[in-house]
C-alpha cells in the first residue's frame, strides 16, 4: 500500500476562484485596451474554458470570429500579453483570494510532511504572484507552468513534469483539480484525483475522477460530495486523511 507523499494542485478554479473574477476580467480589458469589440460574460467564458491556455483561448475566439490567420498571429499574443500585466495588477491589488478551506488544506499538508507541488497551464509570470500573495509562506517545492511544458491540458505533460521534479512515482501523490480537462490530465499522468468544481465546472463530466466535491470544506461547513468512487468515506471535508486513503492508505 503506497502513502501519500506529495498532493499536485491545479490553481485557476481550484486553489483561487480566479476565473470568473480575474482573468474574465483581465481578457475583457485587454480587448478594450486594444479597441476591439469582443467582451466575454460568464456563459461565454464558461464555453471557452475548455480551451486551456490564454494565448490558444484568444486565437480559437479570434478565428471563430472570422479574424485572418495573420491578424490573430499578431493579436493573440499581444491581447495575451496585456491581459497577463492587467491580471497582475489586479492581484496585487487584493482582488482575488483563495478559495474557502485551502488555507486548511495546505496547513495540514505541510505539518503532515506532505510535498506540495503545483501544475497549471498559466503562464509563470502570474501565478507565482497569484501564490505568493494568496496562500503567502505555503512551501510549494515544485510550480511547473505552462512556460515549461509544451501541451496543455487534457494532456499529462505538466503533471508529469511535476512527478519529474518530484522524483516520485504516481502512486505516491494525488492531484486536486476543478474541470473535465484537469482530471483527463491527472488520470493521464497516473494520478488519484480529486476535484472541488466551481460555478463553471460543475457541469463537466468528471467521471474518471476519484472524489468530487462542490468545495474544500470545513467542519462547520462541509461541502457536498458528489462522488466518491474510491469509498474514502469523505464526509464532506477534503483533508490529508481524505486524500491518503486514494493513495491506499489512511494518515495518521
Amino acid at each position: 500500500m503506497a502513502d501519500l507523499e506529495a498532493v499536485v494542485f491545479d490553481v485557476d478554479g481550484t486553489l483561487v476562484d480566479s476565473e470568473r473574477f480575474g482573468h474574465r476580467v483581465a481578457f475583457n480589458a485587454a480587448f478594450e485596451a486594444f479597441d476591439l469589440p469582443y467582451r466575454w460574460d460568464d456563459d461565454e467564458y464558461g464555453r471557452l474554458l475548455h480551451t486551456t491556455g490564454g494565448e490558444r483561448r484568444i486565437a480559437g475566439y479570434l478565428a471563430d470570429q472570422g479574424v485572418t490567420a495573420d491578424e490573430r498571429d499578431r493579436l493573440a499574443p499581444a491581447l495575451h500579453a496585456c491581459k497577463t500585466k492587467l491580471l497582475v495588477e489586479m492581484i496585487d491589488g487584493g482582488a482575488l483570494g483563495a478559495r474557502p478551506g485551502v488555507v486548511r488544506l495546505l496547513d495540514e499538508l505541510v505539518a503532515g510532511g506532505v510535498r506540495l507541488a503545483v501544475a497549471t497551464t498559466g503562464s509563470r509570470a502570474w501565478v507565482e504572484r497569484l501564490l505568493s500573495r494568496v496562500v503567502p509562506g505555503i512551501p510549494f517545492e515544485v510550480v511547473v507552468t505552462g512556460d515549461e511544458v509544451t501541451a496543455r491540458k487534457p494532456d499529462p505533460e505538466a503533471f508529469t513534469e511535476a512527478l519529474a521534479r518530484l522524483d516520485l512515482p504516481p502512486a505516491a501523490a494525488v492531484a486536486v483539480e476543478d474541470s473535465a480537462e484537469g482530471v483527463h490530465s491527472a488520470v493521464a499522468a497516473g494520478l488519484a484525483c480529486a476535484v472541488v468544481v466551481n460555478g463553471y465546472t460543475a457541469g463537466h463530466d468528471l467521471s474518471s475522477a476519484d472524489l468530487v466535491l462542490d468545495g474544500f470544506g470545513d467542519v462547520e461547513r462541509p461541502a457536498a460530495v458528489l462522488a466518491d468512487r474510491r469509498a474514502t468515506g469523505c464526509a464532506g471535508v477534503l483533508d490529508c486523511p481524505t486524500l491518503a486513503r486514494l493513495v491506499g492508505r489512511e494518515a495518521g
